[in-house]
């Protein structure tokens, strides 16, 4: 008989295996990743371009480039090009981030050869047609008004202004911003990034030397876009202890988001940095959720984060409490840094941290998807497999001394820039 009383016996993950890549080229020079696994006759093609060219007085020109790039080509409008997608039971996405664009196209493989020549009109002739432009920017404005009544997007948007000023991590958007959006920054960004040597294809699915081939004859050719670029790089000091406070006299609720910049994943430190975060508030478990929620309630959450960029990374926590309580959550926050600064970390807790973040990556590798997702954090950081023995290593092997040495590198509140959102 199962006795339920006792809880099941917990093991460590032994061993974490990752699919990789085979790697490609277009005959174009396009390089291409394939995860090839999986049993259904699915598959997703996902084009990447970095993002170049930044203009701190058009800050908004990539991000728009990226929203309206399927929305009418030289041969297709923005509903033809959606009608005939979705013909083929297709699906189109594109995603913006501060790095780098994508356009995704998740496709059945007997139908690639009808729906890649669509994706293929929209990378290499899309127009950007003032009508769809029109909409876009009505859309946003509307989208900004609303949050800006709100104490969590003021207290992020300032927080990430104040560490990265105006570049595509920080940039201090506003409706006037909107409105300088001009059709032609549009096509001159178009051609500027969306073009063969600025990007990478990652593939995962079923996707074998017959997907290849039909790939390489519709994409593999050369394209129009021929405009100049210069990849974005970009270096930051982060202001030592500011805090800004944003007054809502009427806010029943404050807003708080503090941190600073720090490493990011290419730093030999970053694995056990996120170790360190996991147990101040990495997950559900975390001391801030035990200290702020659990036993003071002045939340319903709180976390922090450990964020890897390109040319940097960031730390941050986060909250919402009630405003009568604001600068009690702040007090509770820096006492919980100072104990991971003097005391040494429970064994006990250590190993549930250890057993949360190798469960959390063993259960992240549930698809061929995911399986390209973890090759594209390593490929655009410059790094091999490698590093995911190391992270593994190091979440199993780090001590409570290491941590406590890590504390002091890296928790210096101090110097953490603090916006409070509402009432202080």
């Amino acid at each position: 008989m199962l006795n339920r009383i006792l809880a099941p016996e917990s093991k460590q993950i032994s061993e974490i295996n990752f699919k990789k890549p085979l790697a490609q080229h277009l005959d174009n020079g396009i390089p291409v990743f394939t995860i090839n696994a999986g049993r259904q006759e699915l598959v997703r093609i996902e084009f990447i371009f970095k993002n170049v060219n930044w203009d701190e007085g058009k800050p908004l020109q990539a991000l728009t480039a990226s929203h309206l790039i399927n929305n009418g080509t030289t041969e297709l409008s923005a509903k033809e090009i959606a009608e005939k997608v979705d013909f083929y039971g297709a699906f189109l996405q594109t995603e913006y981030g501060a790095d780098q664009c994508s356009v995704k196209l998740y496709s059945l493989n007997k139908h690639l050869a009808e729906v890649l020549p669509i994706l293929y009109s929209i990378l290499n002739a899309s127009v950007f047609p003032e009508k769809e432009l029109s909409i876009f920017v009505q859309n946003q404005k509307q989208s900004l008004s609303v949050s800006l009544q709100k104490n969590d997007f003021l207290a992020r948007k300032q927080f990430a202004n104040a560490l990265f000023g105006d570049t595509p991590y920080g940039s201090n958007i506003s409706a006037v911003n909107y409105d300088a959006i001009k059709r032609q920054d549009l096509l001159d960004y178009f051609q500027a990034a969306y073009k063969p040597e600025n990007c990478t294809i990652f593939v995962a699915g079923k996707f074998e030397e017959n997907e290849f081939s039909i790939l390489n004859a519709v994409v593999g050719k050369d394209w129009a876009n021929n405009g100049d670029s210069k990849d974005n790089h970009f270096s930051f000091s982060s202001p030592i202890g500011s805090e800004i406070l944003i007054e809502m006299p009427e806010a029943l609720q404050s807003a708080i988001r503090m941190g600073m910049i720090t490493i990011n994943r290419t730093h030999e430190d970053f694995a056990g940095f996120q170790v360190l975060n996991c147990v101040l508030g990495g997950y559900f478990g975390s001391r801030l959720m035990s200290n702020i929620r659990e036993e003071k309630g002045y939340t319903y959450g709180i976390g922090s984060g450990v964020v890897s960029l390109q040319d940097t990374g960031y730390f941050f926590i986060a909250t919402e409490v009630g405003a009568d309580v604001c600068q009690s959550a702040v007090t509770e926050i820096e006492k919980e840094i100072d104990l991971l600064k003097n005391d040494i970390i429970p064994e006990e807790e250590l190993d549930l941290v250890r057993s949360y973040m190798l469960g959390s990556l063993l259960g992240s590798l549930e698809n061929a998807f995911s399986h390209a997702d973890k090759f594209k954090n390593l490929y655009f950081s410059g790094l091999d497999y490698s590093y995911y023995d190391r992270y593994i290593h190091t979440v199993k092997t780090i001590d409570s001394q290491s941590l406590r040495i890590l504390a002091h590198k890296y928790l210096i509140s101090s110097d953490f820039t603090k916006v409070v959102a509402g009432k202080k």
